[in-house]
């Protein structure tokens, strides 16, 4: 059970990326909100923003740290499951930011579409993630360093996020396509 001042730090977050998200989307865009309105709207200090987020983009994917726990025990903890049957329900459970899933994920995915830091934010965030997955696949496999087709698979699943270009791409197409290759190979 979590401890008073943890479900304070915990809504405080969640506060501050709700303002951001929500400025963001009133306004047309990452580019026409301050950190300082942020923290305005969520009634905080902006020394209090960056003391949760490390910077602006941070904000609006706040469960970045959750995802790649979550991601690292996919594997850890899968138990009997093959490894790519545990990638592939992760990558089912997965496959929207907490955003996307709610009324706005139409608007939070054009939102990143749209502005250069936050795509360049997602692409580090799931580089970052990558890492985690090949060291996690390599302890796994008794690996003592990640091999090359450790570190390709990795890759390539943390590269399905990246597959979807835009608000008509099928996200769930482009995750069976992936899966399929690594699967069964490319087919002749």
């Amino acid at each position: 059970m979590t401890g008073r001042r943890e479900r304070k730090k915990a809504a405080t977050r969640q506060s501050l990326a709700d303002a951001a998200l929500g400025l963001a989307l009133e306004r047309g865009g990452y580019d026409q909100v301050t950190v300082a309105e942020i923290a305005d709207r969520a009634d905080v200090s902006v020394t209090t923003l960056f003391t949760h987020f490390p910077s602006k983009e941070a904000l609006f994917f706040d469960q970045d740290a959750s995802v790649e726990a979550a991601l690292v025990a996919a594997v850890r903890d899968r138990g009997d499951i093959p490894l790519l049957d545990a990638l592939a329900a992760f990558a089912e459970r997965n496959s929207r930011p907490v955003h996307q899933e709610s009324p706005r994920g139409p608007s939070f995915r054009r939102l990143v579409e749209e502005s250069p830091a936050l795509r360049e934010y997602a692409a580090r965030m799931w580089a970052r993630h990558e890492q985690a997955l090949a060291a996690a696949i390599a302890e796994d496999r008794g690996e003592a360093a990640p091999s090359p087709s450790t570190r390709a698979l990795a890759h390539v699943f943390c590269g399905i996020p990246g597959l979807v270009q835009g608000p008509d791409d099928d996200a769930a197409a482009l995750r069976e396509a992936t899966f399929a290759i690594l699967r069964s190979g490319w087919p002749l």
